[in-house]
């Protein structure tokens, strides 16, 4: 089976902190908003693997701390199913930051990259040194 579900488990809700797996000088990362959601009067926006979000450096290096950017979730630690059926969960939530268009901002990401981001992203693909 090949291509995104129909709908993807929502595992980070606004609030959430992610760790930043790029070399853009970022360590955590805040996530304030989810860019195209969707969602539910009152419902807290969510984001789930592959979805660009807004979010706030919360630690990094001084140039970087402060800013608002966009990411990419690339982990999350909630379980989901892929469509073969298999469950799948990460030991992190993760993301990398990007541009508006889906250009990653930094040159090397570390750690595993999921499947699903992976096809939604082109660049976080060929950028990931493992995708799983």
């Amino acid at each position: 089976m090949k291509g995104l579900p129909g709908r993807q488990t929502r595992g980070l809700p606004r609030g959430a902190r992610l760790d930043c797996i790029d070399n853009t000088g970022a360590k955590q990362v805040e996530l304030i908003s989810v860019l195209h959601y969707k969602g539910v009067a009152r419902r807290y926006p969510a984001a789930a693997l592959g979805d660009i979000f807004v979010g706030s450096v919360k630690k990094g290096s001084p140039e970087m701390r402060k800013q608002v950017v966009n990411a990419v979730v690339v982990r999350q630690r909630r379980p989901f199913r892929r469509p073969d059926g298999l469950m799948v969960q990460f030991e992190d939530n993760a993301c990398v930051i990007t541009t508006e268009t889906g250009e990653t901002r930094g040159s090397d990401i570390k750690g595993p990259v999921a499947r699903e981001a992976a096809e939604r992203w082109p660049r976080i693909a060929a950028t990931a040194s493992m995708i799983v």
